[in-house]
């Protein structure tokens, strides 16, 4: 008899786990308060991002990732672009870190190389020309529509894996057993999974009471479809983005960079806003982003947040339509010590969340290590 697994949570992290176990042999059944994902994985680039990951574990997890992301695409025909990423450099010490970067990158186990400006230019229509000095193009990030990701995934694992899964299942407790309790029911497993993300305190309090982990807010905007099938070509990111990713904090030049930015534009900094720009399949633009942590997370959105990230989209960017059809907010857990925060509450119940902005390109490899290591 297989051994029987309950995930709680129907985003990416917990659709990630109930797919390493469904193919380890273990029955499982995922269960998801909502009639559908509506989490942060819904709510994001649709960027699946290694070189933003620090070189080593978390950079080989992400690798990971990217693999089987591919391997979901080839089984399913789930589209999966295979698109890379383009950091733009529009200021000197911009261009000075893209280059210090490139030259340890390989041996970090990156893939990547300087463009020159003309270079970056053929490969990246919606990058702006005006004081364009470059770009750093790595073929490794890949896109993924984030508004249909996780349902296509959960209809596959159905299908194929015989993953059962409860939508609109508000689970009330989770007691040694373990068992989990939903609705009027309470059923016995072998082992339980919580993956539920921002909500990681609602079912075990008292494992998160010391445990450093915040919760972040940011703002994302949407164009129109863009005219004439034009794409922007990669993903693309700013030289403001190179103070976000741990990646790039080997470079010496990034100190200078990230000062200037707070000498000429402290509001970037007060709200967490770096750039960057996807496009899924059918021509719109997703844009953000803005960073709000803790006590500082409201359910308004700020005007002046959309307003900052506009202005600093426009200095790098070129769109022929900015026309701006959505606006949302998500909300995601953080764990600042790592990639992700594992916890064992009680015997046979683990919790995984913490997964920050990187839940699309660190969850498929974490799921794989996490079972990878389960006896």
């Amino acid at each position: 008899m297989k051994p029987s697994l309950a995930v709680v949570g129907g985003g990416i992290v917990g659709l990630a786990h109930a797919w390493s176990a469904a193919e380890r042999g273990w029955k499982v059944t995922l269960l998801e308060r909502h009639a559908r994902a509506q989490g942060a994985t819904v709510r994001n680039f649709g960027m699946v991002w290694p070189i933003g990951q620090p070189a080593g574990r978390a950079l080989d997890v992400a690798k990971v990732s990217r693999a089987r992301w591919l391997q979901f695409s080839k089984a399913t025909g789930f589209p999966v672009s295979e698109c890379g990423s383009i950091h733009l450099a529009h200021r000197p010490d911009e261009w000075e870190v893209l280059q210090q970067f490139a030259a340890v990158a390989p041996e970090m186990g990156y893939d990547c190389e300087v463009l020159g400006r003309e270079a970056t230019l053929a490969r990246a229509p919606g990058a702006n020309s005006q004081g364009l000095l470059g770009g750093l193009f790595s073929p490794m990030e890949l896109g993924v529509d984030p508004n249909q990701a996780a349902a296509d995934l959960a209809a596959w694992l159905t299908e194929r894996h015989g993953v059962t899964i409860h939508w609109n299942a508000m689970v009330g407790a989770v007691t040694p057993g373990p068992q989990v309790q939903w609705g009027s029911q309470k059923l016995s497993f072998d082992r339980v999974l919580l993956c539920s993300g921002s909500d990681f305190a609602d079912l075990f309090p008292q494992a998160f009471a010391g445990a450093d982990l915040r919760n972040c807010k940011l703002q994302m905007l949407e164009t129109r479809n863009q005219p004439g099938q034009w794409r922007i070509g990669p993903h693309l990111a700013s030289g403001l983005t190179l103070r976000h990713y741990a990646n790039f904090q080997v470079c010496p030049g990034l100190k200078a960079l990230a000062g200037r930015i707070a000498q000429e534009t402290p509001e970037l900094d007060r709200y967490g806003i770096h750039v960057m720009a996807s496009q899924p399949a059918d021509g719109r633009v997703i844009l953000g982003d803005s960073h709000e942590y803790g006590d500082e997370i409201t359910p308004f959105d700020q005007t002046i947040i959309e307003d900052l990230m506009l202005r600093e989209l426009r200095k790098v960017f070129h769109l022929p339509d900015w026309t701006i059809r959505r606006r949302w907010h998500g909300i995601y857990a953080k764990y600042p010590a790592g990639y992700a925060f594992r916890v064992d509450p009680i015997p046979g119940v683990s919790v995984c969340t913490g997964t920050g902005g990187s839940g699309m390109t660190m969850s498929f490899g974490i799921a794989e290590e996490f079972w990878n290591e389960e006896p």
